[in-house]
């Protein structure tokens, strides 16, 4: 059962509005299917596109920001709960403790960052949770072709590799999510 879906994306808006109606897409479905939004509890870019969307829909939205980001990503102020932690460890930490699933839109360094982290720690069998990514307008399809490509060079098994799911339909990545059933991956087994 997926109750909250942590959704990872850029504090920044992007160049292309698409991005923004996309998140805000994205955002609007969780809360009709009744899936509660984990973020990092910004108010700008297409973090605050997501919650904003979730929340306008009757959605739940929980968001989790360090002190130091406070001012520089602009805390939100109207979502559900608003945890402030100390660094982004801690943050990381707490996301992945409210969520049943992961998903990314487009985002930077932060974004992908968070991404990684939440695959390796699937790939290590720390949990067994899905994720996504919404390759909105094609922007993850060159990342699904490197991790491809980190198959064939043989740093990366099939296994790892299956435990990220691409599809520019956020809908079918929820649908995924659904079936999902949670098999730890061991990275050391043959």
């Amino acid at each position: 059962m997926i109750g909250r879906v942590c959704v990872f994306c850029g504090s920044s808006p992007g160049r292309d509005a698409r991005y923004a109606r996309d998140a805000a897409a994205v955002g609007t479905l969780l809360a009709e299917r009744g899936i509660g939004v984990v973020y990092g509890g910004a108010s700008v870019g297409l973090m605050g596109a997501v919650a904003d969307a979730a929340l306008a829909a009757g959605g739940e939205v929980i968001g989790v920001i360090p002190e130091n980001l406070l001012r520089v990503e602009i805390a939100h102020e109207g979502l559900t709960e608003q945890h402030v932690v100390a660094n982004m460890h801690e943050r990381k930490a707490k996301m992945a403790a409210l969520a049943d699933g992961f998903l990314a839109l487009p985002g930077g360094a932060g974004t992908l960052e968070e991404l990684f982290e939440v695959w390796t720690w699937a790939q290590l069998g720390l949990h067994a949770k899905p994720i996504g990514l919404v390759d909105a307008g094609g922007y993850y399809t060159r990342l699904g072709e490197f991790i491809d490509h980190m198959v064939e060079e043989g740093f990366l098994d099939t296994r790892s590799r299956d435990l990220v799911t691409i599809d520019a339909d956020p809908a079918a990545l929820l649908d995924a999510f659904a079936r999902h059933r949670a098999e730890p991956v061991d990275k050391w087994a043959s």
